[in-house]
């Protein structure tokens, strides 16, 4: 059986169910296209990041601190306060680095785009899939197919003609800073492949620690706050990243990091979507043709033959 599968993956259906004679699990496959799923649906609300951020006029690290605060509530009460949900045992040390992995990528992020150019930021921060093959590969033992090599150079030239607007007039300290936080992003899908427990506490407590370090902010930055700021807030918060980290968290125990991170790679083609739907803003035909090759490197990723060695 292939080390993939043998990853944070607790047995399939529940106790009740295989305890009946004659059940059978639900096959692998269904559980790939389940997480797939999952994720492709978390990209969706990561990319409306951008249009509501722009209803925001506040310091970018508050509005970050502010996200993370709405989504650390959201998600311990769910965790501790709906009855019947189990409470999985965790291993402090994987809670604690795939939590400040992923909080040092939110972080990283909104600090680089304020010390270089947007497009350098999303470029360098998707370089991600490259460091989920790697750490997946180390960490996890799941070698990526190849399949998923092919899709890691098609999705890199798909960024490549999708930002080639954008592209320069960043600083080196600014791309640096966009690149660790790529490297954060694709350490932490690594983390939570191995995570003992639910992978979704290490995404609660990087909202824990992303708050901590950015609402302080507010003290030196402070909010203006309206109906409008409010509102976007709740939903960046209660939608955009609290919903959306559950479902990474379930799709992360059924996928590859490496393909979590392929599937990942839908926020930035996305994202100019949302801006075209609401404001009428086209993209120019590079981007188009750029996120056309992305799409195709994500089905190509999703339906090679899976590795059964």
């Amino acid at each position: 059986m292939s080390s993939k599968y043998s990853v944070s993956e607790p047995p399939r259906g529940s106790p009740a169910e295989r305890r009946v004679p004659g059940y059978q699990a639900p096959p692998r496959l269904n559980r790939e296209w389940t997480g797939q799923g999952a994720v492709f649906l978390c990209a969706v609300l990561w990319s409306t990041a951008g249009l509501f951020i722009k209803l925001i006029d506040w310091n970018p690290l508050v509005i970050a601190g502010g996200r993370s605060l709405v989504a650390a509530v959201f998600m311990a009460a769910l965790r501790f306060m709906v009855p019947g949900r189990e409470k999985k045992p965790f291993k402090l040390s994987q809670l604690w680095a795939g939590g400040t992995a992923y909080a040092l990528t939110m972080v990283l992020f909104v600090v680089a785009n304020k010390m270089t150019s947007a497009a350098n930021a999303i470029l360098l921060q998707y370089s991600a899939p490259v460091w989920a093959a790697l750490f997946g590969w180390v960490l996890a033992g799941e070698k990526p197919r190849k399949a998923h090599w092919i899709s890691l150079v098609m999705v890199t030239g798909g960024l490549v003609l999708f930002f080639r607007d954008g592209l320069g007039n960043g600083s080196f300290a600014g791309d640096s800073i966009a690149l660790a936080a790529g490297i954060f992003f694709g350490a932490n899908s690594a983390i939570m492949r191995v995570q003992k427990g639910e992978p979704s506490d290490s995404l609660l407590f990087a909202h824990i620690l992303a708050a901590a370090i950015c609402v302080p902010f507010a003290l030196v930055h402070p909010p203006a706050f309206s109906a409008e700021s409010i509102a976007a807030i709740l939903f960046l918060g209660l939608i955009q990243i609290g919903l959306a980290s559950l479902l990474f968290s379930y799709g992360i125990k059924r996928l590859p990091a490496v393909q979590a991170m392929l599937t990942a790679t839908a926020e930035p083609v996305l994202n100019p979507v949302w801006v075209f739907l609401a404001v009428g803003e086209r993209p120019p035909p590079a981007s188009i043709f750029g996120g056309l090759v992305i799409v195709a490197a994500v089905l190509v990723s999703t339906l090679g033959k899976p590795n059964t060695s």
